[in-house]
């Protein structure tokens, strides 16, 4: 298998918020030190946490070709940057349950980077797709840190009923938005 990340320098310099950043301009995660960002809302990460994200959309309701290639967005980054355990996408938000993997040096991927690189495809991909331009998601998203097994199971239960809730589906395992990756 190629390692995307061999032929990337390392600095050993630490930014302010405790993060490390690479040659690339990437931040990675120590699995020893929390690091704290402030935008709109805090975002805390330790590197090896699971995470519950959510993001919205700044459009109100998606259209379903949007709402497929979000998730087909969210896959392409599983096993190379994250592990996802489950994602749903919403008419209106999605939610999101991973977890960043190292990257092959004891760091691991940063959560905003991956956000980033999530929501800036898929809104590309989805303006391409609606022959539209401008904002897809709004402004930053909500994460946590799932801190037990026990969150675990609740955060899972949680996304995975969530279109059930909202009325969209009698069965969350026939819904055609919900992603959870074999292997």
């Amino acid at each position: 298998m190629i390692n995307p990340n061999a032929n990337r320098k390392r600095l050993s310099e630490q930014t302010d918020d405790g993060a490390v950043s690479s040659a690339a301009g990437e931040r990675r995660i120590s699995p020893s030190k929390l690091v704290t960002r402030f935008r709109h809302t805090p975002h805390w990460q330790l590197g090896g946490s699971a995470y519950f994200v959510t993001f919205r959309s700044a459009r109100g309701n998606l259209p379903k070709a949007a709402l497929e290639q979000a998730c087909a967005n969210i896959l392409v980054g599983h096993g190379k940057t994250y592990r996802l355990s489950l994602a749903v996408g919403m008419p209106d938000h999605v939610h999101l349950l991973l977890c960043p993997l190292e990257d092959g040096g004891g760091l691991c991927f940063d959560l905003s980077d991956i956000m980033k690189g999530i929501k800036g495809t898929s809104a590309r991909r989805i303006n391409q797709l609606l022959g539209t331009a401008g904002t897809v998601w709004q402004e930053g998203y909500f994460d946590r840190i799932i801190r037990d097994e026990s969150e675990l199971q609740r955060v899972f239960a949680y996304t995975l009923n969530n279109p059930v809730r909202a009325g969209l589906a009698d069965d969350p395992w026939r819904y055609p938005y919900l992603l959870i990756p074999s292997g």
